[in-house]
């Protein structure tokens, strides 16, 4: 992932091998466990946990 507290909905979706509009409405929906979807007024924005992406992938170990 990258270095910042917040994953682009792009990279989140290459990731995990889905289109960007999964993600979003994964997200949206809560049906998604690494992040979060905000409505603000009619606009939707994205907020991506590298930690939560990781382990959702099985790319991180807990200790």
């Amino acid at each position: 992932m990258n270095g910042n507290k917040n994953v682009k909905v792009s990279e989140a979706a290459k990731v995990i091998g889905k289109s960007e509009q999964f993600v979003r409405i994964g997200l949206q929906r809560n049906i998604l466990p690494f992040g979060y979807a905000v409505k603000m007024s009619s606009k939707w924005t994205y907020h991506i946990s590298p930690k939560l992406l990781e382990e959702y992938m099985g790319l991180y170990r807990k200790d």
